[in-house]
């Protein structure tokens, strides 16, 4: 297999997800990225690493890396305080909604494996990342750091929550926890939501004065929008009866998919041309994505966020 083919196989959610933990996931889906930007026309982006940088003149010579020189032939300190460029706070959305599909890769686990691969990425550039994971209540919740070390952490809650079995009481609210969410982050910084935006008990109506209050607190906000595009989309399911469970509740319905498949579409059509809406009028950016994208899309999409915001 060719370079060009290894890299373009590690930004893969289905390759991706065979990998043995989600440390191993977030470092191939970043070096694949990585990679990519090199080999493609696609500039204007610095992603450095913070372990290490150049030996400078008249610096203490127990700084330096002296695995790194013989390797390299090259003087470099290792970095014992990191700057840090931009706070980011990802929440991500683990209510059951976002464990489906239950057979393949469900988007909570997409999801997850993304938002460890903006942490990984975050934390070589000396950007400080934080995590918080809610559905109708704040379930974790760790502040922005820089530190290689700190990624451990997080990487263990994600792989945890991807681990758990789902509840069927775990209803989505968003609103009051995003409400909490705003009082506790006080510096400025960018806010990343993972959702599936699906909920039985809370409309948009709710949600966006939520995200306003983001807003209003000088955060930037970027939105990923994460469906399953096969049956959640293009509702594709066999010409033949189906029962349909709802995760967060149990319920169950029977019906005819082709039947209520035109409905069923405008009806989603109608939802998302809503969101689309609202997040233009906050001022919120808005990334539309499925389980089947490969995850540069939203590592492009996150440092062109960057650039605009670090002129």
């Amino acid at each position: 297999m060719n370079k060009t083919a290894q890299h373009l196989q590690f930004l893969d959610p289905k390759v991706i997800s065979k990998l043995n933990n989600i440390e191993i996931k977030a470092r191939m889906i970043v070096e694949g990225f990585i990679t990519g930007l090199h080999k493609s026309p696609f500039h204007g982006f610095s992603v450095e690493f913070a372990e290490h940088r150049p030996y400078n003149n008249g610096e203490p010579l127990k700084n330096i890396d002296w695995k790194v020189y013989g390797k390299t032939d090259k003087l470099f300190t290792r970095k014992y305080e990191e700057e840090t460029n931009l706070r980011c706070y990802i929440a991500l959305d683990v209510t059951d909604s976002m464990r489906y599909p239950t057979t393949g890769i469900s988007k909570l686990e997409y999801s997850a494996y993304l938002a460890a691969a903006f942490s990984y990425l975050m934390v070589q550039q000396r950007d400080a990342v934080g995590l918080t994971l809610f559905d109708n209540a704040l379930r974790y919740y760790a502040r922005p750091k820089s530190r290689q070390s700190y990624l451990i952490q997080l990487f263990k809650e994600l792989e945890q929550v991807v681990a758990q079995k789902a509840s069927f009481n775990s209803r989505s609210a968003q609103a009051p926890v995003i409400h909490q969410l705003a009082q506790k982050i006080s510096r400025r910084g960018l806010v990343i939501l993972l959702t599936d935006f699906f909920s039985n008990i809370q409309p948009l109506d709710e949600l966006f004065p939520a995200l306003q209050h983001l807003r209003h607190n000088n955060h930037d906000v970027m939105i990923f929008h994460i469906l399953h595009r096969a049956t959640e989309t293009q509702f594709d399911f066999p010409n033949q009866p189906l029962i349909l469970r709802d995760l967060e509740t149990n319920e169950q319905i029977h019906v005819q998919p082709q039947q209520i498949k035109p409905y069923y579409q405008e009806m989603l059509q109608e939802y998302t041309a809503t969101i689309k809406r609202k997040c233009r009028e906050f001022n919120i950016e808005l990334i539309e994505i499925d389980t089947d994208t490969p995850y540069d899309k939203a590592l492009t999409d996150y440092l062109v966020k960057r650039k605009i915001m670090y002129k």
